[in-house]
């Protein structure tokens, strides 16, 4: 794949995340635990990388996928959702190559989905027909329709989308949901889901043709090697030989394990880096295979 090649030429990384709301605080964690500081600007929204030249930018959600288009910045920390629905508009203005997802990176977990009056006896998509959809998604809710051979009057507004079968501005609506306690609130139920979202990485499918390149190759090796590990864990343990094997089956989700011999005789030790959750009762179901001494480890990170 042929490099990106930039109108002008950088040598520092610029990453956008969203300045205030649910995404901004987990997505400077996370590049934090991939060894990057900045220096904070007065204004708040433009902060100087200090490890490494990797500069972060505060904005809104919503601007992240145009700053990503124009080259404002390389990479961008937005919700699946946003992304998705500005690719929709991206073939009719704007010419640039599309910033797509690089990385899922596990946190802002939410669906889009369509929700109903409670007392609506549900019987299937096209039971919109005809209907008016209350959506700030009006992208993905028209693909959608058109997938299902439903036509339905897409009403699009900023906010407030529960409250507008209550004001009688929709029959129905398209909206995130993470709880579902909006919904309910206003007398509604979710029916159909659209898209499963999460906060994603987004930036070029190329790789860029200056000195980004190096950067960005480092930074998705840190960032792949952190989120690996989140619920990883080094589990340690010994165990007779002829026990392993059925051990081992109970640690699908385990790297191959170092083993030593113990003193010569029919006992091993073993070390294994495992990519699931390290449950009490998985712990129990190792001992009763043979396991012994098991010890469990965090891990804070990894090189490969």
């Amino acid at each position: 794949m042929d490099p990106i090649a930039p109108s002008e030429a950088r040598d520092r990384l610029r990453i956008a995340i969203q300045k205030s709301g649910r995404l901004g605080p987990p997505a400077r964690a996370l590049l934090s635990s991939c060894g990057l500081a900045w220096r904070e600007q007065a204004d708040r929204l433009f902060c100087r990388g200090e490890t490494l030249p990797v500069d972060l930018l505060l904005v809104r959600d919503d601007d992240i996928p145009g700053l990503l288009d124009s080259g404002a910045c390389d990479y961008g920390v937005v919700g699946r959702n946003v992304l998705l629905e500005y690719a929709g508009r991206r073939p009719q203005e704007t010419g640039s190559a599309a910033a797509v997802e690089l990385r899922g990176l596990g946190f802002g977990g939410c669906r889009l989905d369509i929700a109903v009056p409670e007392d609506w006896d549900w019987q299937g998509p096209a039971q919109l027909q005809g209907r008016r959809i209350a959506t700030t998604y009006p992208r993905l809710l028209d693909r959608w329709l058109v997938a299902q051979g439903v036509q339905a009057d897409v009403v699009t507004l900023s906010g407030s989308v529960e409250i507008a079968p209550r004001l009688g501005q929709a029959d129905a609506v398209c909206d995130l949901v993470s709880s579902g306690a909006t919904l309910r609130a206003n007398q509604l139920r979710p029916v159909v889901t659209l898209l499963q979202s999460e906060a994603v990485l987004a930036g070029p499918a190329r790789p860029f043709a200056d000195a980004r390149g190096a950067l960005a190759t480092m930074l998705l090796r840190r960032l792949d090697g952190v989120l690996k590990l989140r619920d990883s864990r080094l589990l340690l343990f010994q165990a007779r030989r002829d026990a392993v094997p059925g051990l081992m089956q109970l640690l699908p989700d385990a790297e191959p394990p170092t083993v030593m011999q113990v003193d010569g005789g029919d006992t091993l030790a073993l070390q294994a880096l495992c990519h699931g959750a390290m449950t009490w009762q998985r712990l129990e179901q190792l001992r009763s295979a043979g396991a012994r001494g098991l010890l469990v480890v965090p891990v804070e990170r990894t090189l490969a």
